[in-house]
């Protein structure tokens, strides 16, 4: 049995509420500076500085640009479902080391894998399934699922 099949579900991290709500500040608007997010909390600029930089460091949150694919000329996006045998967490490994997917989740249901691809346009999707993710170890079957349009696309549920 290998390490990470015996690793426990990380347990989650007890957050104060100030830090819960330094997250939320950010959510809402990621350029907002240390100073406008201390009088939000009530904390000095430092001690803002300080705890996004203890949340960044323990993998808690992270500070990214999001941007519309399609306005950057990657016209195709899609979800991929993936029936697989063996181990799946090996196989999500894999996936996850390809640059055209940025979402890798392993799942309950239909499909043991699914994974969302950004990709230039359609024979470039065509390329990476055909070639790449299909010819994977463990890749039983997949599905794909065409994004026609994005909807909607927002990180901003907060801490809860």
């Amino acid at each position: 049995m290998t390490n990470t099949a015996r690793t426990a579900a990380p347990r989650p991290v007890h957050l104060d509420d100030v830090s819960k709500a330094i997250i939320e500040q950010l959510q809402a608007d990621g350029r907002r500076s240390y100073a406008d997010i201390g009088k939000a909390v009530g904390l000095s600029e430092a001690a803002v500085r300080q705890r996004v930089q203890r949340l960044t460091e323990s993998g808690v949150m992270q500070i990214v640009a999001v941007t519309d694919p399609m306005q950057l000329g990657f016209t195709r996006q899609a979800m991929i479902g993936i029936r697989a045998s063996g181990d799946t967490r090996e196989l999500a490994a894999s996936l996850a080391e390809l640059a055209e997917i940025d979402y890798v989740v392993l799942t309950a249901g239909s499909f043991d894998v699914l994974a969302e691809v950004v990709c230039e346009n359609d024979d470039e999707l065509i390329t990476l399934l055909n070639s790449r993710i299909r010819n994977l170890p463990g890749v039983r079957s997949t599905e794909t699922f065409v994004y026609l349009k994005l909807q909607k696309q927002f990180y901003n549920w907060g801490t809860r």
